[in-house]
């Protein structure tokens, strides 16, 4: 069992951290910024260590500092949070090169799951269904605009390592195409140095929902349920529900059993989610992407379930198996999470 654990990240998620890690007994290492000297999870933690100036540049993604860090206070493990470096393959390989463990999946799962076009590429594989379109190789105009004529209009034009609605456009009539791919691939290559992009058919009245899902170094995988996310501004979820309103059993039963299908196909191991898309009409649904790491709106699938997340992957980190099987799991109530913004009016 860890007995001592750096997290590498601040604010909220730190502070959930260190709440779990307390109750298990495991010492806890905070990093921090100059932005953050005072901040509560430094406070909470057994030890703190500096790593760096305000700018995430300057600390929070400077991976060998705080890998510097887990060795100098003597931590086995590091917990990424999410954010920062809790997606990033180099990261995970370059803490199981000096041997400590990545509290989450293996940097080939990260990997696996980073491009949109090629985790499709696994889900169709496994059976799991996924949004028709093209996500091929070929990325000239022309080709690309009689591809979206073929999927039918309208089309999201979506980069391949995009994320967080970034790189994402709505074409609903095709004389506005070109100028759209334009658009998509100049934000694309600004915000991942990827200008590569896919096509998509536009599911006109959608739902966003996501399934939690776990996975094991024994095989093992099960979902805790979904969470509904459709409510979003400007591509950024505000309101999560879970379980997702309004569901039949069978289609809840359904999306479950697909995303317990793409753990599985990756042999994924630990906290994970699977976004699908879903016609509000038909409850048809369709893979999306994969988050390889815990999500900020994981309280709600801890309040429906009565199960403590961060625990769960701390166990499966130490090789342990889940804690529970899917018949264990039971689905206890509703739970809602709400994000608040602070904007500016006038922009």
């Amino acid at each position: 069992m860890f007995t001592k654990i750096l997290i590498a990240n601040r604010g909220e998620i730190a502070c959930r951290v260190i709440e779990t890690a307390r109750k298990l007994g495991i010492k806890t290492v905070a990093v921090y910024s100059d932005a953050d000297r005072k901040a509560r999870h430094v406070r909470l933690a057994d030890d703190a260590v500096y790593i760096g100036g305000a700018a995430a540049a300057e600390s929070y993604l400077k991976a060998d500092v705080i890998l510097k860090a887990a060795q100098d206070t003597g931590a086995q493990a590091i917990h990424p949070g999410y954010g920062f470096l809790s997606e990033n393959t180099d990261f995970a390989k370059a803490c199981e090169k000096v041997g400590i463990k990545f509290i989450g999946p293996s940097a080939k799962s990260i990997d696996a799951m980073g491009l949109k076009d090629k985790a499709k590429d696994i889900m169709e594989a496994a059976g799991v269904p996924v949004v028709p379109g093209y996500k091929g190789d070929n990325q000239d105009a022309a080709f690309l605009a009689e591809e979206a004529k073929k999927v039918g209009y309208p089309v999201l034009i979506k980069a391949v390592a995009g994320g967080g609605g970034k790189g994402m456009r709505l074409v609903e009539d095709a004389k506005d195409f070109a100028e759209a791919l334009k658009s998509c691939q100049r934000e694309a290559k600004a915000s991942f140095s990827n200008d590569h992009v896919l096509i998509e058919k536009y599911i006109t009245k959608p739902r966003h929902v996501e399934v939690q899902v776990f996975g094991d170094s024994h095989g093992n995988a099960v979902h805790l349920f979904e969470r509904d996310c459709s409510l979003q501004r400007r591509h950024q979820k505000v309101v999560e529900e879970a379980p997702a309103p309004g569901l039949p059993q069978k289609v809840r039963d359904a999306l479950g059993d697909a995303a317990v299908k793409a753990v599985k196909a990756l042999g994924y191991e630990n906290a994970g989610t699977i976004e699908f898309i879903m016609d509000s009409k038909t409850h048809e649904f369709f893979f999306m992407e994969m988050n390889t790491r815990l999500q900020v709106e994981h309280p709600v699938t801890e309040l429906i379930t009565g199960q403590d997340l961060v625990a769960w992957q701390l166990s499966v980190a130490e090789g342990l198996a889940l804690p529970l099987t899917q018949d264990q799991i039971q689905l206890n109530g509703h739970a809602i999470e709400v994000r608040l913004y602070a904007e500016d009016p006038a922009n």
